[in-house]
């Protein structure tokens, strides 16, 4: 039976725990050591260190302290890996608590975090999912049951100091470019809520003033959310530092691809089982800047979808350039619109789209001026028939039901 490396207690503060840290830097220490071959569990709170609670209340959603996020576990050094390897890492296994078989979605406000789709859902709400072996349903959005591909939301290496003093020079450069914008263009170091594993004292000090915040993806991985990265995947990770420095958490037992809600998944603490290995001198023999993967060969079988087309014009009829952001949030308007016919509230179709499995495509992007996206939206996970008939949509759901919405701070 493989061994639990990190482990962590849901009724504690992830700031107690040693093997937790949620900056990147290279001086953060190694929390373990494993060996090339070696396979090992680790538990992992949820990203927001248990901010969130399992009730229909979306305050905490709305107040949620993002300078904390996100808490990992680790960094797992391995035994002889040095800049410029591959860390071959096999995830093995994935799932919840026994004693936490729920996660939540939220959608955060836009004077606090924002979203994909923040300037159509401005207001924080959330919405809790129990989980069911292998599926999840929620008291919040009715008629919708499916099977959950968990995964990581956020996996990655330690970066060089050169990487780190690129990553935040350029992500300084945008954020200066309009500094006052709700949601911020990124997310800059923020020494007060660091929280950098074993580090202590003047050392500790320096590194949290200049960590970088684990919000975006990045050349080592990070938080990508990439809901096929579940069991059974094998991920290609180029090493920037001695031993490797690898970090998991934020848990998803299911999710969109987009994670259109930003909190848009199924968020969960958990444990993830992985083996890792190394080739060396990776990155040069094949040419790797940013982390390759196969997916995983157990999914959710649904062959069934509706696909909804968006094209870069947007809500106000303004045409852009081959533009896919603006394609694909069209799209999204566009499934929100048709699933409304049933009976949903729009947050109730928003969390649906964030949390159930569909599919995001770039399906043009040379046919000026319009790049098409495409949101495949699985139909077997509704407990009725959406299909589009002469009839017009025959299900009323219970408007009784609802996203719990947070209270005005004002």
């Amino acid at each position: 039976m493989a061994e639990t490396i990190i482990k962590v207690d849901l009724k504690e503060s992830p700031y107690t725990n040693e093997k937790i840290h949620n900056r990147w830097h290279p001086d953060i220490p190694m929390a373990v050591k494993v060996k090339p071959g070696d396979d090992f569990k680790i538990e992992c709170y949820d990203w927001t260190g248990g901010q969130i609670e399992n009730n229909d209340d979306a305050a905490d959603v709305r107040d949620v302290d993002l300078s904390q996020v996100h808490f990992l576990s680790g960094p797992v050094g391995v035994e002889g890996a040095e800049p410029g390897d591959l860390l071959v890492v096999d995830i093995l296994d994935i799932g919840a608590f026994d004693e936490s078989l729920w996660g939540f979605n939220g959608f955060f406000s836009k004077k606090n975090g924002g979203g994909f789709l923040t300037d159509h859902f401005p207001e924080a709400q959330k919405s809790i999912w129990d989980i069911n072996g292998m599926f999840t349903k929620s008291r919040h959005v009715p008629g919708v049951e499916y099977a959950g591909l968990i995964h990581p939301g956020l996996i990655g290496c330690l970066p060089s100091k050169e990487l780190l003093d690129e990553w935040n020079t350029r992500e300084k450069a945008l954020y200066d470019t309009e500094p006052d914008r709700t949601p911020a263009l990124a997310t800059l170091p923020y020494a007060e809520t660091a929280h950098m594993g074993t580090m202590q004292g003047d050392a500790k000090e320096k590194a949290a003033a200049e960590g970088a915040r684990t919000v975006p993806p990045r050349e080592h991985g990070g938080n990508c959310d990439i809901k096929d990265l579940s069991r059974g995947s094998k991920i290609y990770f180029p090493v920037y530092v001695k031993d490797a420095g690898l970090s998991v958490g934020d848990l998803h037992f299911s999710q969109g691809d987009g994670e259109i809600t930003f909190c848009g998944a199924i968020e969960m603490a958990g444990w993830i089982h992985l083996r890792v290995n190394l080739i060396k001198g990776g990155m040069e023999k094949y040419a790797i800047k940013n982390p390759i993967f196969k997916p995983s060969p157990i999914t959710p079988k649904y062959d069934d979808y509706l696909i909804f087309e968006g094209i870069s014009v947007d809500e106000g009829g303004k045409q852009h350039y081959l533009d896919v952001h603006v394609a694909y949030r069209q799209a999204c308007l566009n499934a929100i619109n048709y699933l409304e016919k049933f009976g949903y509230s729009r947050a109730q179709a928003y969390a649906i789209l964030g949390t159930a499995p569909v599919q995001g495509h770039i399906s043009g992007v040379v046919d000026i001026p319009n790049a098409c996206a495409t949101l495949w939206l699985p139909t077997d996970i509704f407990e009725f028939n959406v299909q589009p008939g002469a009839d017009g949509p025959t299900v009323e759901l219970d408007g009784s039901v609802q996203v719990p919405l947070a209270p005005d701070l004002e």
